[in-house]
């Protein structure tokens, strides 16, 4: 009986998943899958694109950036490298939060590799919730093969909240497709 009820669960909730995929012409094909009620928006230029999701629910307070860009260099050939970079970007929003040190957590990925960091907003905390001025945010950088890199921002109210787990299952759940390249 538990494996009919647990088979039934995991159906539902994937029927209920939303998916959104981004054709990145020569590079590939990305595809999230979102649990939950979201509004995802993709936008295409010639040398990069965009997926920007925002919850349905008004009372949900979390949003996800997702920014996929080409560069000529691959200079993120190396996790320790990617890892580094992520760090001395997040230096500016690690002396501003609770933390005040910027470090860097390793991204479970199917595909690349990637890190991110964690901040609290120290002028947010113990405050109600407020729509658009989030508590908490991850910033950080996957390198999903030498000619795609995406910079990835989750900002909700908590951590440990549903908004934020389902943003971050769905960045770190994503599928890349690799195309012919350049």
């Amino acid at each position: 009986m538990k494996n009919i009820l647990t088979l039934f669960l995991l159906t539902a909730a994937l029927l209920s998943a939303q998916s959104a995929t981004l054709d990145l012409g020569p590079y590939g094909q990305l595809t999230l899958f979102l649990p939950g009620d979201w509004k995802i928006d993709t936008t295409q230029f010639a040398n990069q694109g965009s997926i920007t999701i925002t919850p349905k629910n008004q009372s949900v307070n979390a949003s996800c950036n997702l920014a996929i860009s080409f560069p000529a260099t691959d200079r993120f050939d190396t996790k320790s490298r990617l890892k580094l970079r992520v760090e001395a970007d997040a230096h500016g929003a690690a002396s501003q939060s609770v933390e005040r040190k910027a470090i860097a957590k390793e991204f479970s990925l199917a595909s690349g590799y990637g890190f991110y960091c964690s901040f609290t907003d120290p002028e947010r905390v113990g405050k109600e919730p407020e729509p658009g001025n989030y508590k908490v945010m991850s910033v950080g950088k996957i390198r999903l093969s030498a000619e795609a890199l995406v910079d990835v921002s989750l900002m909700s109210d908590d951590f440990r909240g549903e908004p934020y787990q389902q943003l971050l299952g769905a960045v770190e759940g994503m599928e890349f497709v690799t195309g012919r390249g350049r």
